[in-house]
């Protein structure tokens, strides 16, 4: 049976990937964000695959993400740093995986779930350095740390890290990037003069990871940069930094159709066709992930030349208007994947749909096949 959608995973390609960025930032350690299904790609191989790249770690947002790495037998260390009350602290404190602290409310509710558990829970202090989004705000930093201490000395938690995040990485001339790394080094002392011995220190996203060595610190935190995709135009292609796509986005041509010029096509006739041509029906919609915003402006290789969605983007398919080209049913299209090879690439849908890349891999539907390619174990 032929899938409607195919997301093809080149697991070799993110592993040359993974191993690329620890060559790019020179020793650190280098921690793979995995969050949001590894980008739309997968969980729990994309994490298998990058500890066996030789990832020092995994990050996840959620603590479910978490529980499911390990759950999925991926080894080695994880951290999530999203949390919420009532959250599955204790699942992870049990499974050895690190959680974010990022209030006094957050640090109770880890420190009695180690406590119900008899364990000591590893945590990394999240400092808002200036995103204004989650992590402790440096001016209630040293509330937190007298907290931390007395949980600390009593064996409920173990404090192992600091992180942040930067809010404008990806216009790498900001001046904020500079305040954010000041505000970042306050919060490493503040925590160090209180006499906690920290494993790591994190700041760098895949935009810092790739174009800012100052930020390093002891590890960075690549996310979209490990699937082969920039993250911002100012940082640079992907190919810049010699990394490869990881998704191949494909589906088939359905069904095939003649119609005469000035035919309007799909919901609210956004498309009509200028001479007699032919219609093709792809099984794609935003059901799948694909972007309604890409209207009439979507690329879609197909018969080895680029054709634009015409027309409205439905729920479950779109259209191209195929005039001139050798097609038959069952024939496949690209959406997006290699550049190098002629295909759209996820930077073009994203300017095509008015949004990032980022939300172009990560909105690939569960209904789409995922096809697990060079597999390193």
């Amino acid at each position: 049976m032929t899938a409607h959608v195919t997301a093809r995973i080149d697991l070799g390609a993110l592993a040359h990937n993974v191993r690329t960025i620890k060559e790019h930032v020179g020793g650190r350690k280098v921690m793979v964000v995995v969050k949001a299904d590894a980008y739309g790609h997968g969980l729990v191989k994309c994490g298998q695959a990058a500890v066996n790249a030789g990832a020092d770690y995994l990050g996840v947002a959620l603590l479910e993400e978490a529980v499911a790495l390990r759950e999925g037998n991926v080894p080695g260390p994880i951290l999530a740093w999203l949390n919420t009350p009532n959250d599955r602290f204790t699942e992870c404190i049990a499974r050895d995986i690190d959680l974010a602290v990022n209030s006094i409310a957050s640090l109770k509710a880890i420190a009695n779930s180690a406590y119900s558990v008899d364990r000591i829970a590893r945590v990394h202090v999240k400092v808002d350095t200036g995103l204004s989004r989650n992590g402790v705000l440096l001016s209630d930093l040293p509330e937190l740390i007298i907290a931390l201490r007395k949980a600390q000395d009593e064996g409920t938690v173990n404090v192992v890290g600091v992180m942040s995040h930067f809010a404008y990485a990806d216009e790498p001339s900001n001046p904020t990037i500079a305040s954010q790394i000041e505000e970042f080094k306050t919060a490493v002392d503040l925590l160090e003069a209180a006499g906690f011995e920290l494993e790591v220190r994190h700041l760098a996203n895949s935009a810092a990871t790739l174009g800012l060595p100052h930020t390093y610190f002891d590890m960075v935190r690549p996310g979209v940069a490990v699937y082969g995709v920039s993250p911002g135009a100012e940082v640079g292609n992907a190919t810049d930094f010699n990394l490869k796509p990881v998704m191949t986005l494909t589906s088939v041509v359905s069904l095939l159709k003649e119609v005469p010029a000035g035919t309007g096509v799909s919901y609210a006739h956004q498309y009509h066709t200028t001479q007699d041509t032919t219609l093709a029906l792809i099984p794609a919609g935003y059901a799948d992930g694909i972007p309604r915003s890409a209207t009439n402006k979507g690329p879609v290789l197909v018969a080895g030349e680029t054709r634009r969605v015409a027309g409205r983007v439905c729920m479950d398919q779109f259209l191209l208007d195929v005039g001139g080209l050798n097609l038959k049913l069952g024939d496949e299209v690209v959406l997006f994947g290699d550049p190098e090879r002629g295909e759209p690439s996820v930077e073009d849908w994203a300017d095509a749909a008015g949004t990032i890349s980022y939300e172009i891999i990560t909105r690939i539907g569960p209904r789409v096949h995922r096809e697990f390619l060079n597999n390193s174990w």
